[in-house]
């Protein structure tokens, strides 16, 4: 019988649609994974925030990779609700890698300050400002980077 541990593993190949460096599982969207006495999957997912396109695509993807250990649900709820802290470690530098701040770790709640001086994704200098903190997804604002003079985005911090 398949464990939750194997099933954590297989969901490391699916990707999020609109950042294909980092998996579902990376990204902290899958809240919860477990496998009845019979073997039948449940998989338990929460959007990054409400109204998100791309968890369907996300869905749908992990149906589909997880098709191979049979009788597979997977349900789409705001149970967990997910916040950035919930992005592992891997994931930031995914994150990055795909040319995104990633978003600071923060306890309790965050102030909005915390999207000054975002540590820029090209050079590391942390000489940026917030141009809009309303970028092409809910999900992302835009900085610019006065050291390398590069726009960039990143994943905010919810």
């Amino acid at each position: 019988m398949v464990t939750p541990s194997e099933i954590l593993t297989a969901l490391q190949d699916v990707r999020d649609p609109e950042i294909p460096g980092i998996s579902v599982v990376d990204l902290g969207v899958i809240t919860d994974v477990s496998v009845s006495d019979s073997g039948a999957v449940r998989v338990q997912m929460t959007p990054t925030f409400v109204g998100c396109p791309a968890i369907e695509v996300m869905k749908s993807d992990v149906q589909k990779r997880l098709a191979e250990f049979g009788d597979v649900s997977v349900v789409v709820n705001f149970d967990i609700p997910w916040d950035s802290n919930r992005i592992t470690e891997r994931g930031l530098l995914a994150l990055k890698k795909h040319g995104l701040a990633p978003p600071p770790r923060y306890e309790v709640e965050f102030e909005l300050d915390i999207l000054e001086n975002i540590a820029c994704p090209f050079c590391g200098s942390t000489n940026t400002k917030v141009q809009t903190p309303f970028g092409p997804t809910l999900c992302r604002s835009i900085h610019y980077c006065n050291s390398c003079s590069q726009a960039f985005e990143q994943f905010k911090p919810l």
